[in-house]
């Protein structure tokens, strides 16, 4: 890839920054279509986030996606967020036009496609959402809009009740999960919280517990031990890459305004 004058330039913000798999991702596509964009990942100090975010226009940066942890901070220093982000209280794509930098959401849409590009259906399914943060809301914004049922499980109970709370102005299909000695019931089962990351982390639950041909998706973007062991177990283990290929592609149609190559950002990913 050859930068230029003309070169437009895209990244994301993060901390830490140096497992990102977009960078790869990105440039794979804009290297495919041929067009002169270029992504580079930011290591963003939290405490120089609003700098960082100013930079963007001072620098005419095209857009940034944006990780763990800013993406609820973030906002503050925006001059328009969507409805959707600002429901979920967290963006993780920024796009500058006009020297306006307005955010969104990508993450919701990302997980529902990637479950639609393995012919899942949760019309009818009871679904377990483990964890009340950002990604919690992200997806849930969504989930509770197709479910059965929505059952949602915190270490903190204040905060998931907040949540159930506001996704309720969406629909009253959700509900609080107390026990995690128990979820033979549910179709689908979600961690959203970050164990798995280090190897050596305790699984969200109790992995035994599981039966055969629960869906199990863990929004990390590699195959935890709680992905590992629920295959050997017969169920329907997915991992968090389908989930980060089509936000990427997502926000990838808000900077460029074209649809990516989505089989090439894969193939990077896989």
């Amino acid at each position: 890839m050859e930068i230029s004058g003309k070169t437009k330039i895209v990244g994301i913000f993060g901390y830490p920054i140096e497992h990102t798999l977009s960078p790869a991702m990105h440039n794979a596509a804009f290297k495919y279509l041929g067009i002169d964009y270029c992504y580079i990942p930011f290591l963003v100090h939290p405490e120089l986030l609003g700098d960082a975010v100013r930079a963007i226009k001072a620098l005419n940066i095209v857009g940034v996606n944006v990780t763990i942890p800013h993406k609820e901070n973030v906002i503050k220093y925006l001059d328009y967020v969507d409805e959707e982000a600002m429901f979920i209280g967290a963006v993780n794509t920024i796009v500058n036009a006009n020297r306006k930098l307005s955010g969104y959401n990508t993450d919701g849409i990302g997980f529902m496609l990637s479950l639609e590009e393995l012919n899942i259906n949760i019309d009818d399914k009871k679904v377990l959402v483990v964890g009340a943060g950002g990604a919690s809301r992200a997806i849930g914004y969504y989930i509770c809009k197709r479910a059965h049922k929505l059952f949602i499980y915190g270490r903190t109970k204040e905060k998931v009740l907040r949540l159930i709370n506001d996704l309720r102005r969406i629909n009253d299909n959700i509900y609080l999960h107390e026990n995690l000695d128990n979820f033979s019931e549910f179709d689908m089962i979600v961690n959203t919280t970050p164990l798995g990351l280090k190897d050596e982390d305790t699984p969200p639950f109790n992995i035994g517990l599981l039966r055969a041909n629960q869906i199990v998706y863990d929004l990390i973007y590699k195959d935890t031990r709680l992905i590992k062991e629920a295959r050997e177990k017969g169920c329907i283990a997915i991992n968090g890459k389908g989930m980060l290929l089509w936000q990427g592609v997502k926000a990838f149609e808000k900077w460029t305004g074209i649809s990516p190559p989505v089989d090439i950002m894969r193939s990077v990913l896989i």
